[in-house]
């Protein structure tokens, strides 16, 4: 059998007294040396007798011992306990004082009286520090002797050490309702290094080190680095401490690699699946398309759904990527299943037809906002759950609903978008000062990104009471229906259509205008980031064409524009209305 190292920094281990696995409540140190006047038991603060004055690094701010103790700590927390100690040894610098690990190894075996009077003589400069720490270490001895039974002791550390302290009180009740309630043993009991975790959080950290120091402070690091970056789009794993980072503009799609052009009409919607694995697009040619993504990227034509009579305005994902909702301008909504291609149901209602539509949270009904200022919701059966009548959705409106099925977002008048709380009938709302033409959801449902008819769009936190985060300019919008898409790493991006035939994207908490993507031959109306590839974006422009959009590091000469009419599976799918 093995022997297991110890990671523990290398001390004197006091012996420790096995009578009922609890020492302490005999000790000669008795209870005046707790409850008087804290100012005559405290020592002067600690002070190192080595490096504490020299400093290393360019900028002279790093303290030497400092820098030694938080390599130690991590060194015995990684479990390098013989690196650790040697490191101890050879610098100079101990990990703790004396007194520190002293304390430390009593609090392991429960001498609680000489732990309080040790906890004095490392001279802690905040008296509420010290009253805090003792109230912690008491606790623990009052729950220990009453673990044991021991209960007029327990009491007598309530009355006589505990309650002297006058700070929490509603703890100090709450052990005397134990006494009294619960009686011997009931209450839990926190193990010892619980005890001296919380005693970490209690005590400041130039007498005990925290655990994981080094790492929280390399993270910072990396972290103010990747914030700094204005183009960052690149994943954590990506991160490295071999050298500060910073992404290029390179990092942000901007090179068309690919052109679909099966629609014979302007293309006026597209979205991303959300596995990311196809891309779905609609058209003013009245069809839909579902795009397949293979391995290396290239889309494929996947189903052709035809069956509208009109113009498609929007093409929408369930929440498991199964199915597909279209919906056919002021004429109906229609479902189909994505593997087959087929037409699974049309939803109707008798003279009036759709604006806009959606999906339930749990993909088992469907919403639309329909021409009579309605927002109806179906089964997906085609029952009418629900029919709210009244001013609620307007000629260009979208409709959503939140991933917890709580709130339903729609615009419901010109240019304010109403929050409802399907839970407490309750309504919130976004009130703009010019015409809204379209919104969308972030992914956490967090942040409303809206399109205006004065060429701006404007993110509103809908956390609470909505309010304008941030404003993005620069892009044309006169006439059309423009849309706009959260993107990138944590969605740190904007991106828009134009009318000027070019894609904008926008740095998403700065407002600043990183690129514009010229390419389209007419109006670009909807863009769709992918979800699972950072470094992939699509759009659908006038120009009957959708552009996949990939990094400007791939060969320009194998750019070439790929027209997708068909493919081995990619076949028509005609709608027969049922």
């Amino acid at each position: 059998m093995g022997v297991v190292e110890d990671t523990e920094p290398p001390l004197k281990r006091a012996k420790r007294d096995e009578t009922n696995g609890f020492s302490g409540s005999n000790s000669s140190v008795r209870v005046s040396s707790v409850t008087n006047s804290l100012g005559d038991l405290m020592a002067r603060p600690l002070t190192s007798s080595q490096g504490d004055d020299e400093t290393i690094g360019s900028k002279g701010v790093i303290k030497k011992s400092e820098f030694v103790r938080i390599i130690t700590r991590t060194l015995y927390s990684l479990g390098y306990g013989k690196a650790g100690a040697m490191l101890e040894e050879e610098s100079g610098i101990p990990l703790h004082h004396s007194f520190v690990e002293t304390f430390m190894e009593q609090v392991r075996d429960g001498k609680w009286d000489e732990s309080i009077v040790t906890l004095h003589r490392i001279g802690l400069l905040d008296e509420k520090d010290v009253k805090a720490a003792s109230f912690l270490l008491l606790e623990q001895k009052f729950l220990e002797l009453l673990k044991f039974d021991k209960i007029a002791e327990a009491l007598g550390t309530l009355r006589n050490e505990i309650e002297p302290l006058r700070i929490n009180t509603k703890r100090v009740h709450e052990l005397a309702s134990s006494l009294i309630l619960s009686g011997p043993g009931k209450e839990n009991v926190s193990s010892r290094s619980k005890v001296l975790e919380e005693l970490q959080s209690l005590l400041p950290a130039s007498v005990i080190i925290p655990e994981k120091r080094l790492e929280s402070l390399v993270e910072s690091s990396l972290h103010i680095q990747r914030d700094a970056c204005v183009f960052h789009n690149t994943l954590d794993s990506d991160l490295s401490l071999y050298s500060d980072h910073q992404c290029g503009k390179h990092q942000i799609p901007s090179q068309t690699v690919q052109i679909l052009e099966s629609h014979t009409d302007e293309v006026w919607f597209l979205q991303y699946s959300h596995n990311g694995k196809y891309l779905a697009s609609s058209s003013k040619d009245q069809t839909a398309i579902i795009w397949e993504i293979n391995a290396n990227g290239h889309m494929s034509l996947k189903h052709k759904l035809v069956g509208h009579q009109k113009p498609v305005t929007a093409i929408l994902w369930s929440p498991d990527d199964s199915q597909v909702l279209t919906c056919g301008a002021e004429e109906v909504i229609r479902r189909w299943d994505v593997d087959s291609g087929d037409c699974l149901h049309t939803y109707e209602k008798g003279g009036i037809g759709p604006i806009s539509c959606g999906w339930y949270s749990d993909g088992k009904g469907i919403i639309a906002g329909m021409t009579d200022r309605s927002i109806c919701m179906w089964d997906l059966d085609g029952r009418e759950m629900e029919c709210w009548k009244g001013q609620r959705t307007q000629k260009v409106s979208d409709i959503a609903m939140t991933d917890d099925g709580k709130w339903l977002v729609s615009v419901c008048k010109d240019s304010v978008i109403s929050l409802f709380d399907r839970e407490a009938t309750v309504e919130r709302l976004i009130e703009e000062e010019e015409t809204i033409t379209s919104f969308s959801l972030s992914n956490d449902n967090k942040y409303v990104l809206v399109n205006l008819l004065n060429q701006e769009i404007r993110l509103w936190s809908i956390e609470g009471d909505p309010k304008i985060v941030t404003r993005y300019k620069g892009h044309k919008r006169s006439r059309f229906l423009i849309r706009s898409c959260f993107g990138g790493y944590e969605q740190g991006f904007i991106a828009s259509g134009s009318e000027d035939s070019q894609v904008y994207i926008w740095h998403r908490s700065t407002g600043k205008l990183i690129t514009e993507l010229p390419g389209h031959a007419g109006a670009v109306n909807c863009v769709s980031w992918s979800p699972t590839n950072l470094h992939v974006m699509a759009s659908a422009s006038d120009d009957g064409t959708i552009r996949i959009w990939g990094l400007d590091r791939i060969n320009p000469h194998k750019q070439e524009k790929q027209v997708q009419g068909s493919s081995s599976n990619g076949v028509l799918h005609q709608c027969n209305g049922n």
